[in-house]
Order: C-alpha cells, then sequence, then structure tokens
C-alpha cells in the first residue's frame, strides 16, 4: 500500500528558519525523516533552487528536486511548512513552503492540485493562520 502523500506528520506549524537554504533543508529534511526520499534528495532540491527559484507567488515556495534526483525518491509525498514571519527567496516573502517528492510523473498532478489551492488568497491567510496540522490536511485534502 502506498504512504499517504501528506499527514500530520508532514506538517510544521509556527515554523522559524533564517533564509531560503534552512527552508529548503527544513522542508526537505521532514521528506527524508518520515521515508518519503534519501537524504540525497535535499541536496537536489538545493540544486533545483541554484537553477530556478522554486517561488511561485502569494508567499509560496515549492521546493522539489532536480530530474537527477528522481532515483532518491521512495514514495510520492509533501510536506508543508508554515513561516508566520516568513523567510527571504530572492526577495520574495515566503510564508508557505510545500516540499515534494514524486515517484515518475505524479509531481505534476500534485502540483497543478497545489496550484489551485495557492492561487486563492484567502486559502493563502487560511494555511499562514492555520492553528491545527488538521486545518491544513483539509484545504489539500483534494491533493491526498
Amino acid at each position: 500500500m502506498a504512504k499517504e502523500i501528506l499527514t500530520k506528520d508532514n506538517i510544521r506549524l509556527g515554523a522559524t528558519v533564517s533564509n531560503k537554504e534552512e527552508a529548503i533543508r527544513f522542508t526537505g529534511k521532514i521528506l527524508v525523516d518520515n521515508g518519503y526520499v534519501a537524504p540525497s534528495y535535499v541536496d537536489k532540491m538545493l540544486e533545483r533552487e541554484k537553477v530556478t527559484s522554486t517561488y511561485i507567488g502569494n508567499n509560496v515556495a515549492i521546493p522539489h528536486g532536480t530530474e537527477d534526483g528522481k532515483s532518491a525518491v521512495k514514495e510520492t509525498g509533501l510536506s508543508v511548512v508554515i513561516v508566520p514571519d516568513g523567510v527571504d527567496f530572492n526577495g520574495n516573502t515566503v510564508n508557505i513552503l510545500i516540499g515534494i517528492a514524486g515517484k515518475g510523473d505524479e509531481h505534476l498532478e500534485i502540483l497543478s492540485k497545489i496550484a489551485l489551492v495557492c492561487a486563492d488568497e484567502e486559502n493563502i491567510q487560511k494555511l499562514i493562520q492555520a492553528s491545527s496540522k488538521d486545518e491544513i490536511i483539509t484545504l489539500f485534502s483534494e491533493v491526498n
């Protein structure tokens, strides 16, 4: 049976990170700790960020690995990190980090669902102000 893509174990509320690299490492470590990816995937997430920013607008960044990082993915999964005070991504403030690890092309479908949730400013505010992991899971329930 495949793992659930997003569980409470994959969510951190009220996180504090000092910079973009720390934010990406933090987001990736959740995926490592919960068995979705090998530790080498986090380096591929940082590599991807050097090639092109994973900031998508609306205070959201979606760190994910490079194409050649796919071999480090064990299961498709998401991590969600809420940073109320924000972290700087090349001059953009990010409050919501969504780490993605996808087997095959599964990440493409997940990305489109995340984009739908994150395109709505009301959802962004709900995510940033969430007081429980359940609220986050409810907002992303379409992704699971």
